[in-house]
């Protein structure tokens, strides 16, 4: 009988594994041509399992697997090119990271320019301090890439952004010149700079680091909804990343 479906050596990372069965995991594999995808890896733990050691988050991965319903069947993995260690505060940006996608990214929606930046963003933490801009720059490249709306450039009446001008950046609405009833929380006060620096990529103001995090956030927690990010708190909580 002919295995549906099958896609070979597709490159792939690990987001996330979980107990399957008595000695299998599913595993939440980000691949670049089909997006995020769950696998059950049968008998992955067991001591003595091909696929046991293979299942790392944040290694550049090659993957086999088949079946047409939502939960693939995972055959192999073989290792990639590049592979990366992550540690200390680096290592929670990455699992942060994988927690982002996990939460907003579909099933089988494709984003291979967003993969692509993953893997970038991934070899910048690796290699680099400046993990609080890395976050930044990947938060809201992953936003633009799947379609949610961050104008940056031009406000709610599509007038360019004054640098010298204050704003009330809201959700869905972009950068409003008066003053706005929205609760707080649905809200974040900043510099025209601040997002004509974003849309430079340019992180090296230190006010426009600090706006660039509250906005962020704020727009995270709009699209997340109720229930928070589990790595967002630990990030805080070490070093108000």
């Amino acid at each position: 009988m002919a295995v549906l479906h099958k896609q070979d050596n597709q490159p792939v990372y690990v987001l996330h594994t979980y107990p399957f069965k008595e000695t299998s995991l599913v595993v939440e594999l980000f691949s670049r041509d089909f997006g995020r995808v769950a696998a059950v890896a049968k008998g992955a733990r067991r001591p003595r399992s091909a696929m046991r050691g293979m299942l790392q988050s944040f290694q550049p991965l090659l993957a086999t697997w088949s079946g047409k319903a939502e939960l693939k069947t995972l055959h192999s993995l073989e290792w990639g090119s590049g592979l990366l260690l992550l540690q200390g505060d680096a290592l929670m940006c990455g699992f942060y990271m994988n927690e982002l996608l996990l939460r907003l990214l579909p099933r089988e929606d494709s984003h291979d320019a967003l993969f692509a930046y993953y893997g970038d963003t991934l070899r910048t933490l690796s290699q680099s301090a400046e993990h609080a801009t890395s976050l930044r720059r990947f938060e809201l490249r992953m936003l633009q890439e799947m379609g949610y709306a961050v104008p940056l450039l031009n406000d709610e009446r599509d007038q360019p952004v004054e640098a010298e001008r204050i704003y009330e950046y809201v959700a869905e609405r972009g950068a409003c010149t008066g003053a706005t009833a929205l609760p707080a929380a649905n809200r974040v006060q900043l510099r025209g700079k601040t997002l004509l620096d974003m849309a430079r990529d340019d992180y090296a103001d230190s006010q426009t680091q600090q706006q660039s995090k509250q906005l962020m956030r704020m727009l995270l927690a709009h699209y997340l909804g109720d229930k928070p990010l589990h790595t967002r708190q630990l990030l805080i909580d070490l070093q108000g990343l």
